[in-house]
């Protein structure tokens, strides 16, 4: 199975992600989700905390953007899903997806936990 890498070339963290896998004799399939032609639908992010065990997808959400987009903590997971699929600022990277699993990269080193 191919490792698949939600990256944002933009993020300093994604960036270090990315080469932390390279440097490890891994070359993810990269999945740039921020572009409009890869963006992620909400059956995507849902299967993404499923693969993570993630109970919410508060689990993956950037909290200072959502602040900035006024997403309120109380939000559903549905409307936060819906949400993050038309917006994805509001989802954290990197993200590596590999044999059935998914890890968020925070710190990058968890996305060897996949491997």
């Amino acid at each position: 199975m191919t490792y698949t890498l939600l990256h944002h070339t933009g993020c300093s963290t994604s960036r270090k992600g990315l080469a932390l896998l390279q440097e490890n004799g891994i070359e993810p399939e990269i999945r740039k989700y921020m572009n409009q032609s890869e963006a992620l639908s909400v059956d995507e992010l849902k299967d993404i905390a499923a693969k993570m065990g993630a109970s919410s997808p508060r689990e993956f959400l950037r909290d200072k953007d959502a602040q900035k987009f006024d997403i309120p903590p109380t939000l559903d997971d549905d409307a936060l899903y819906a949400a993050m699929a038309e917006n994805p600022k509001l989802i954290q990277r990197p993200i590596g997806i590999n044999n059935g699993k998914a890890a968020l990269g925070r710190p990058v080193e968890k996305l060897l936990d996949i491997t």
